[in-house]
């Protein structure tokens, strides 16, 4: 054999072997596990979820990225157990599992990474990241909008539950400067009284009927038509807070700010700020209330999903399914971004998605939103920024 032959012979060896690799590497599919409740009392969640999944591998379209669901039951135990499997069948990524007392024995299993739809960002296990709408994403929105309405003296309002610490370590967490932070109880037959002396309304009642009686025994002039106008105040004197931050949701919401309304300090007079409320429609009909403020995720695309599932469906699609169809287009471009490899460095490297609910923050591991602001006023949902 002569060396051309031998050269030429050598070349389509090697292009054979670059072309079988490469034809390897394209056929290669990138696994991702969801791990959800799919049967018991919360199949309804899980089943959502894995539909909304559904539509998103859809709209990318991309042979190489699969999903493999698991059925949590709502467990910690069947959770472990159904991610063990997934792990063994060569899954690095696992989207779930829902409910964040789930999260308990997945450290065992540390080369796997879990995004898990919990909003909760406490004591979860390292390779456990809360992809859910926490709270330093929540108070970052708000302390943007005190910031550009000039409200400098904000009283924070925690009830008194578990989710206590996780608001707390968030304040400190996002440097929200506070002119109080105050924690009041969930029993209703308490909170009145806590409310009365946080906004100090006794003595704003006795202010009122002292004032009443000083003008009663004066010779003022237009003394009648003076005590008429302040009888129709409920109290006199100054509110030393400029806005108020309730951390609290549905029924609790509204009974807290009954509560100030009752002590005649109105959303007329200070900002009436809450929590993510989900565009509970219920808070639409508490017009003495309004208006009401909140950070959320984009109200209009989460409208456009929720038609889409509808159509495709032909049922509603629970809230959390919203985030599982980002969950899945984040991490596709998380592996575009990382040559197509699901290894450590996806959730490391910083990074910026917009999905969806809005923008994804990635760094070390943890997952940050950029949310909208809303008012609620006139029957509607207004979007502020």
């Amino acid at each position: 054999m002569t060396m051309m032959k031998l050269y030429i012979t050598v070349l389509k060896v090697f292009l054979i072997i670059v072309f079988s690799d490469l034809k390897a590497i394209s056929d290669e599919k990138i696994k991702i596990g969801l791990i959800v409740p799919l049967s018991g009392e919360y199949s309804y969640i899980g089943n959502s979820i894995l539909k909304s999944t559904r539509m998103a591998l859809n709209k990318i379209n991309d042979e190489r990225i699969t999903v493999i669901p698991k059925d949590t039951k709502a467990n910690p135990i069947d959770t472990l157990k159904v991610s063990n499997e997934l792990h063994n069948n060569g899954v690095k990524i696992i989207i779930g599992p829902v409910f964040n007392e789930s999260n308990k024995y997945l450290d065992e299993l540390n080369e796997v990474t879990f995004l898990s739809f919990t909003n909760k960002i406490r004591n979860n296990p390292k390779n456990v990241i809360s992809a859910g709408v926490n709270a330093i994403s929540q108070i970052n929105t708000i302390k943007k909008y005190l910031s550009k309405n000039n409200l400098k003296n904000t009283i924070f309002l925690i009830p008194e539950t578990e989710y206590k610490r996780e608001i707390e370590e968030a304040i400190e967490k996002s440097n929200l400067i506070l002119k109080e932070r105050f924690i009041y109880s969930k029993d209703p037959t308490l909170l009145t009284k806590q409310i009365e002396d946080l906004t100090r309304y006794q003595q704003r009642k006795r202010n009122l009927e002292n004032e009443i009686k000083r003008i009663e025994n004066t010779n003022t002039f237009n003394k009648k038509k003076k005590i008429d106008e302040l009888k129709k105040k409920d109290t006199l004197g100054f509110i030393n807070f400029d806005s108020v931050i309730i951390a609290d949701f549905s029924e609790s919401l509204k009974s807290v700010a009954t509560s100030l309304l009752y002590t005649d300090v109105s959303s007329e007079r200070i900002k009436y700020i809450t929590l993510n409320q989900w565009f509970d429609e219920s808070l639409l009909k508490e017009t003495s209330l309004h208006p009401i403020y909140f950070p959320s995720i984009n109200k209009d695309n989460f409208e456009i999903f929720q038609k889409e599932y509808t159509r495709n469906f032909k049922n509603t699609p629970n809230q959390i399914s919203f985030l599982s169809y980002d969950l899945i287009g984040l991490i596709y471009y998380l592996l575009i971004n990382n040559d197509f490899k699901a290894n450590e460095n996806l959730f490391i490297k910083k990074n910026k998605f917009k999905g969806k609910i809005g923008i994804f923050e990635i760094n070390k591991k943890t997952i940050t939103h950029q949310l909208n602001f809303y008012e609620i006023q006139n029957n509607n949902f207004k979007e502020i920024f």
